[in-house]
């Protein structure tokens, strides 16, 4: 995976990530005691955010290989890519297109930046990139370099699961629509994040994650949030839904989906016009 120079970040490892988090959810071991209490302490306020975090997780690893096999897209760009968690998404595309997939990963956390450039597979179609996913310029900048990604063909534009680490002052909305202008017309975005019908449960998850983060999350929003995301676009079938039941195939009925009912990841797949 080639690495894209960046800013140095420390690692506090008695500070909670939500990469972090999310990884022992999902059952990762890349994660510390103060993710771990973290967890607990959310388990507690919304008992299924392990069940939320698995389903999530299924829904990326199905987006990723429509838009791959039933769209033919090769280029991806993963704001907030997170931790390693096989399948990762080059490895999902490359199963699909052996010779063309080409992948940047995009993410901020240190320790994301140092396993992403050392334990995910080395090869031609991955790029690390060091960059918040706010910073719209850069990105395209680093992942179009040296050709890497051609922003004037088809590219999926992913951000599952990372938005509601946004702060309202960093102006989400506008975020993706400065990647929807960059994007070539047949280009894709995948688009979801932790919403709650439940006020309760928006504000105490919310002031969890910020104290425990050092404030470096946003909210958890509300579905009427994340449908202004999708302004402009050309939503797909079955529309903006909770994504556990986004084009369910039959891996997903096997694995056994859990309904969860505190907060849902709720979004959907757009297609630039």
């Amino acid at each position: 995976m080639d690495a894209e120079d960046g800013h140095a970040h420390a690692i506090d490892t008695s500070i909670p990530s939500a990469a972090r988090m999310y990884d022992w959810l999902l059952g990762g071991e890349l994660n510390f005691e103060a993710d771990r209490r973290a967890c607990q302490d959310l388990l507690r306020i919304a008992p299924s955010s392990r069940e939320l975090a698995v389903n999530n997780r299924w829904f990326l690893e199905r987006v990723v290989r429509f838009l791959a096999r039933e769209c033919g897209i090769t280029q991806f760009v993963d704001h907030g890519s997170g931790l390693p968690t096989r399948p990762n998404v080059h490895q999902i595309v490359q199963d699909v297109h052996p010779k063309d997939a080409r992948v940047a990963y995009i993410d901020i956390d240190p320790i994301v930046i140092a396993h992403g450039r050392t334990s995910l597979d080395v090869n031609s179609g991955t790029r690390f990139i060091e960059a918040s996913m706010t910073d719209t310029e850069r990105i395209v900048e680093q992942a179009s370099g040296g050709g890497f990604i051609d922003f004037a063909q088809p590219v999926a534009a992913l951000y599952v699961s990372v938005i509601h680490c946004l702060k309202d002052a960093e102006r989400p909305e506008e975020m993706i629509r400065r990647m929807r202008e960059r994007l070539a017309p047949g280009s894709y975005m995948v688009i979801c994040q932790l919403v709650s019908d439940d006020r309760t449960v928006r504000d105490e998850v919310t002031r969890l994650m910020k104290d425990g983060t050092g404030d470096q999350w946003g909210r958890v929003r509300e579905k009427r949030d994340v449908r202004r995301y999708f302004d402009g676009l050309t939503v797909l079938e079955p529309y903006l839904i909770d994504v556990t039941h986004w084009r369910p195939d039959n891996e997903l009925r096997q694995r056994r989906a859990q309904q969860t009912h505190e907060w849902v990841e709720f979004g959907g797949v757009a297609r630039i016009p």
